[in-house]
């Protein structure tokens, strides 16, 4: 069955860096582009970084540009967000998400999170 499953939250202090991870299986992981969403207490859930299925292209939120870098590896089935920077607000749940579309419209799966808690 489909799984997406993020670890590699925790606790860090303002300026230190994290790195999350996501493994995918289940489904034809190379085919899907990969994003990385937050959500912290209060508020909706929102879009942090995404990249296409070969890696080639990588957008990503105002908020963590320059500080986040995501990154695939297709053959390890799995997505990566470092977290460098970290800021009190970057404090959320983390969320990996995959995206297909397809004629009939798209396909998402998504992970069960991992928190990441910035604080001194």
């Amino acid at each position: 069955q489909v799984q997406l499953v993020e670890s590699g939250g925790g606790l860090a202090q303002p300026g230190g860096s994290l790195r999350l991870s996501c493994a995918a299986s289940g489904f034809t992981f190379s085919n899907y582009a990969m994003s990385w969403y937050r959500q912290a207490p209060g508020k909706e859930r929102e879009l942090v970084a995404v990249i296409t299925s070969a890696g080639g292209n990588t957008r990503y939120a105002d908020s963590v540009k320059g500080r986040f870098t995501i990154s695939r590896d297709n053959v390890k089935n799995s997505v990566y967000l470092q977290l460098n920077s970290l800021k009190p607000e970057d404090t959320a749940v983390y969320y990996c998400k995959a995206r297909l579309l397809t004629v009939q419209g798209t396909q998402d799966y998504w992970g069960q999170g991992t928190q990441v808690t910035v604080s001194s």
